[in-house]
């Protein structure tokens, strides 16, 4: 699941990045409204949800919001405030936020808030993902192999999650290393390879066959 946050307090935003990324997310940072309406104009296909703090340099929070849904980006909100007044919260949902959080917040609340709106209708990505005889819950980071439950690293689970949303696809090397690393990673081949080996040999080990197809020259493909 990849992620965009905004906010501008420098340490804040990386401690947060990091925490993120340690609960398997791929995640982005800009600090400044107007490049965040730039980045998400362009690729607002890429981010499962946006992280956008209410007070911005140049564009607020709210006014971002307001852009974005007028533009019919549909890609779920969540802003973050200092404000716990209710006026102030009927002002974000009114916004086009799909849900706020008030700091100070813990991870778990953040992650759970997360995991709420991408369920909701028409948010782009649902929870549970099965193609075959693999399944993965992303509010839960568990992946099943018919009944057994099989034990992934970070990354080989965000690959996982990756070919399971867009079966029969193919993926480039250089989709799959944005899409699980961040926007700006220099992965190299050979360690996005290895990863999925490892991730192939774990799924295998539990009965299922190797559905992942190698494009020469390209990328991968899942194929039930």
């Amino acid at each position: 699941m990849r992620l965009l946050i905004v906010e501008d307090e420098r340490d804040f935003a990386r401690n947060l990045k990091k925490l993120l990324e340690l609960k398997g997310f791929a995640v982005d940072w800009l600090m400044d409204g107007e490049k965040a309406l730039n980045r998400i104009r362009l690729y607002h296909a890429d981010y499962d949800c946006l992280i956008i703090d209410l007070t911005l340099p140049g564009i607020d929070g709210v006014t971002l919001t307001k852009s974005l849904r007028a533009e019919n980006i549909a890609t779920p909100i969540i802003i973050l405030t200092g404000q716990n007044a209710t006026e102030y919260k009927v002002e974000l949902l009114n916004s086009g936020a799909d849900d706020y959080v008030v700091k100070p917040f813990s991870s778990d609340e953040l992650i759970a808030r997360i995991a709420s709106v991408s369920r909701r209708p028409g948010a782009p990505q649902a929870v549970m993902h099965a193609v075959g005889d693999v399944t993965i819950d992303t509010a839960a980071h568990r992946v099943l192999v018919k009944d057994t439950e099989v034990v992934l690293t970070l990354k080989e689970y965000s690959l996982l999650e990756c070919f399971l949303r867009r079966p029969g696809e193919v993926f480039t090397r250089e989709e799959l290393s944005s899409q699980v690393w961040d926007f700006n990673a220099m992965t190299l081949s050979n360690v996005l390879d290895t990863h999925m080996k490892n991730l192939r040999r774990k799924l295998q080990k539990v009965g299922t066959a190797d559905h992942f197809e190698t494009v020469r020259g390209v990328g991968y493909r899942y194929v039930a």
